[in-house]
């Protein structure tokens, strides 16, 4: 067998395999590249959007521990005296006021 000539149409089949094995050579690399380069990109957004949550659970921590460490007493003591603070002063004031119209000491 070794010596039969091989029949030219089988020998261009194989050549023109081959080359066009080596021609995709390129684009499937940079096809897989550009695979690569998007889930490299991906998992980036990802771990930023984990840091951003992982450092937003201590935030939400620290606010709740500030709003259970607050002295309710003294905050409805203080809220008390803001709401009741000026009240005697504006009645004073809108006395003054309507005495001044009436042109009288207030009385009807």
């Amino acid at each position: 067998m070794s010596g039969q000539p091989v029949n030219a149409q089988i020998t261009d089949a194989v050549t023109q395999s081959n080359v066009k094995v080596v021609g995709d050579a390129p684009a499937v690399a940079l096809g897989s590249l550009s695979q690569v380069e998007a889930h490299s990109t991906g998992i980036q957004f990802e771990n930023a959007a984990s840091a951003q949550q992982n450092m937003q659970i201590p935030m939400d921590t620290m606010g709740v521990t500030e709003i259970y460490s607050i002295d309710k007493a003294a905050a409805a003591a203080a809220t008390e005296r803001v709401a009741q603070t000026g009240v005697a002063d504006n009645l004073t004031s809108l006395l003054t006021v309507l005495n001044a119209f009436k042109g009288g000491n207030g009385q009807s």
